[in-house]
């Protein structure tokens, strides 16, 4: 049986964060039914790229395992039909701006009135309070947040990063957020809210450098490639393609410096330590090129990692799954010819799964909307 066997969430969320963290139940064996305006999900339209059959990639990334219904939340019929979903539901996604589900009698308050026992989750950009009303687009918050201060090269314009990272990770705590309420629900036998904003999100993602400003009081700059902290930790040029090197202790430090011929390195003053090493990067920097230039970036990463020293070349994303399927990690998962990446987590007792594609706009409404008619069962 599935982890979530039983467990039934009503999906209205669109885009990526609030769809991300419904797919993860999914997978889990939630049955997840996602409610689209009569338009379907803005991310169906969100062209190119596309597959074979002309649909959008964007869309299939994060709606697989769910069944579709239109609904039109404006209509008064389709409304009472989304409320009737909500009372059979044991969670709720929605990720609109503040305010939007109330004008249709689906906010918190007058749900959890009318069914107390479900978990209810809302994802926004800045909350409900005095941010309310902004907009919470991923590249605006990985700009205010600071995440793209400390993203580029040092003598660059900062960047954002090449993925829509903060809604990423917003849906992943949107996701363990209702696993625990659900747990909890074991106890008190009432549901809960379960509340995630984009820039708490983002300022939380980023961990150390967020630390570092915290207890410091010096907001961290872009270092490119280059870790804060530790040192080797960064890509290097070798004779072909650059290199990602990560000695993370002493003992690697030694190990890079035997294998790249120059076992000195290890017993120079400025590099003896981690916090020496951080001191004379740029020295080191010069040193260790001088030996990678010697070769490829294909014998240094086989050479390294032989010698216990992570490394390996900066890869495409096509590369990146090729080396997983090497691995045997099976990081696919197709369906009725729609490839997704699968599911990264693995349980030995029940599994995620990989039951329908994503869905076309709609798909199943008719058999949704007929259950939703028909009387509950007790």
């Amino acid at each position: 049986m599935s982890a979530l066997s039983g467990v039934i969430v009503a999906d209205f969320s669109r885009v990526l964060a609030g769809p991300l963290a419904a797919m993860t139940l999914a997978d889990l064996g939630a049955n997840v039914i996602k409610v689209e305006p009569p338009a379907g999900d803005e991310t169906r339209s969100w062209l190119p790229p596309v597959d074979s059959e002309g649909r959008s990639t964007y869309f299939q990334t994060p709606n697989r395992n769910k069944r579709s219904v239109s609904m039109d939340l404006k209509n008064e019929e389709d409304r009472a039909l989304a409320l009737e979903l909500v009372m059979r539901a044991d969670v709720l996604i929605e990720n609109f701006r503040p305010g939007t589900m109330a004008r249709f009698g689906l906010d918190w308050e007058s749900v959890h009135a009318a069914h107390p026992a479900l978990i209810y989750c809302s994802i926004t950009g800045f909350g409900e309070g005095a941010g309310a009303a902004m907009p919470g687009y991923d590249p605006l918050i990985q700009a205010l947040s600071g995440m793209m201060s400390v993203t580029g090269p040092p003598d660059g314009e900062a960047s954002k990063v090449g993925v829509a990272l903060v809604d990423v990770i917003a849906g992943l705590n949107a996701a363990t957020g209702i696993l625990a309420a659900l747990h909890n629900r074991n106890t008190l036998r009432e549901g809960q809210r379960v509340e995630v904003n984009l820039l708490s999100t983002a300022l939380a993602a980023l961990a150390n450098q967020s630390s570092a400003f915290l207890n410091t009081g010096v907001s961290p700059g872009r270092l490119g490639n280059v870790h804060p902290s530790i040192e080797p930790f960064s890509t290097f040029a070798t004779a072909t393609a650059p290199i990602m090197i990560c000695a993370g202790n002493d003992r690697q430090f030694r190990q890079l410096a035997i294998t790249i011929g120059a076992p000195g390195l290890a017993d120079d003053p400025r590099f003896t330590t981690n916090l020496d090493r951080v001191e004379n990067r740029a020295d080191l920097r010069s040193e260790l090129e001088s030996r990678l230039g010697l070769d490829s970036v294909e014998y240094w990463a086989e050479a390294l990692n032989e010698a216990g020293v992570p490394a390996g070349a900066v890869n495409d994303i096509g590369g990146g799954f090729a080396m997983a399927e090497s691995l045997g990690l099976d990081p696919v998962a197709e369906i009725e010819g729609v490839r997704t990446t699968a599911s990264p987590i693995r349980l030995s007792a029940s599994p995620s799964e990989k039951r329908m594609p994503p869905p076309g706009l709609d798909e199943q409404g008719d058999e949704i909307r007929a259950w939703l008619r028909a009387p509950r069962e007790d």
